[in-house]
């Protein structure tokens, strides 16, 4: 079967804002719930997908693996996975479709939360390997609040009120973090260590400063080295350490850029002892140094 290409322009338009809300509702023809309507086709995004399946059942093929999904289950389909969903058993889905470059989300706060680390982070990589058994599932009650505030994304999309882009941000934002302090209560034994990964991820974020080690986060994640570097490299493509240096280096960027703060005053700031270590770091990533980027800024 060939994979067909789900464009954002179908669902976001040629300049509109990049998110909309489309629900799909399997009738006895499972006919389309609206144009461009791909679930029973297999496709991939150029977006970020969140699915909430709100009722129902069926079988999801990810990536030429298949998992059961059930009313509940919410997850993170990131662009350019291929899917689609088969022996649909009245089955109804909410799903939320963003493009998280183009809307600009506070990415540095929002890892400050292990539970967002976990589930948008680290359970689309370990999906396969946990056969979908580290996913989110709501009970009804936390899923009624959940479409709550995916109906008011909806409303939001439709009206396009005055200022709906910004409310727009703003309930996205409330339902990932109701989704991610919701998912730090997740039972199952696989959720629990994508939270573990996710907790050093969030202490990182939280307190780049720190002279962290190894061992410190080893404590904190209570996993063995090898497992904890094996998890976090899989999951962000670096080392916990090499994590850290990139998010100081980050954080200083933005220093450089608001603040008449020296270069000294900026590399104890964000944790390095030695200016001179510090811009042997910052041009190792950026390929100039402190100096001259707040030079080409100027």
């Amino acid at each position: 079967m060939k994979s067909t290409i789900a464009d954002g322009i179908h669902y976001f338009g040629l300049s509109g804002f990049p998110l909309a809300v489309r629900r799909v509702r399997t009738d006895a023809e499972h006919s389309q719930s609206h144009p461009h309507d791909l679930t029973e086709i297999e496709h991939s995004h150029d977006f970020c997908e969140l699915v909430i399946v709100t009722r129902g059942s069926a079988m999801h093929m990810l990536e030429q693996h298949e998992f059961p999904v059930t009313a509940g289950d919410v997850f993170l389909l990131q662009g350019h996975q291929s899917h689609y969903f088969y022996n649909r058993d009245s089955l109804d889905l909410i799903n939320v479709m963003y493009d998280p470059e183009k809307i600009a989300l506070p990415e540095n706060e929002l890892r400050r939360m292990p539970g967002y680390c976990a589930m948008f982070m680290l359970e689309p990589t370990y999906r396969r390997q946990h056969r979908f058994a580290s996913r989110l599932h709501l009970m009804r009650v936390p899923l009624g609040r959940a479409e709550r505030l995916a109906e008011e994304l909806e409303a939001e999309c439709t009206k396009k009120a005055a200022g709906f882009e910004v409310a727009l941000r703003a309930k996205l934002l409330e339902l990932m973090v109701y989704l991610s302090r919701a998912y730090t209560n997740t039972e199952t034994t696989e959720a629990h260590a994508l939270l573990r990964v996710g907790n050093v991820i969030g202490v990182l974020e939280n307190d780049f400063s720190k002279n962290w080690k190894i061992d410190d986060l080893l404590r904190i994640a209570h996993m063995s080295r090898s497992n904890l570097m094996r998890v976090f490299r899989k999951a962000t493509g670096q080392t916990p350490i090499e994590y850290l240096m990139r998010l100081r280096i980050q954080r200083s960027m933005e220093m450089l850029r608001n603040s008449d703060l020296s270069i000294t005053e900026i590399a104890m700031e964000i944790g390095f002892g030695d200016s001179n270590y510090f811009t042997r770091q910052f041009r190792a990533i950026n390929r100039l140094t402190p100096s001259d980027y707040r030079k080409q800024l100027s």
